[in-house]
This record gives structure tokens, sequence and C-alpha cells, in this order.
């Protein structure tokens, strides 16, 4: 599917999600990637195979402080 170079990751690479956008629908929160990946704004994705990678953000790691 991609044409640039160098290729970008496979759909089935554990960094597929560092292909480049193809279409991009921030008011629909998602993007297609030219692997074929549809990455939506949560993390979540769907691959060209139809299966399905839930969200997986970061954990937070701040922390608010309040004063008491």
């Amino acid at each position: 599917m991609c044409q640039h170079q160098p290729a970008c990751p496979t759909s089935d690479s554990a960094d597929r999600e560092a292909a480049r956008p193809v279409a991009s629908h921030p008011e629909q929160g998602w993007s297609l990637l030219c692997n074929g990946v549809v990455l939506f704004e949560d993390t979540g994705e769907l691959l060209p195979d139809g299966q399905v990678i839930g969200p997986h953000r970061p954990a937070r790691t701040d922390r608010i402080v309040t004063a008491a």
C-alpha cells in the first residue's frame, strides 16, 4: 500500500501507528494511515483485517496537589 520512501510500517508491525496519514477527519475523531489502519483519537485502532485494537493511552502520571 505505502508508496513512501522509506516505507511506512506495515499494519502488523508493532509501530504501525507511525505510518503517515492519507486521510484525516478530526471532526469525526479518526485518521486513515497509509498502511490501511484506521486510527481513532482515543488511540483505538481498526486494522485492515477487521481486528480491533482497544484504546491504549498511557496511564496518567501527573497528580493534582491541592493545598490544605
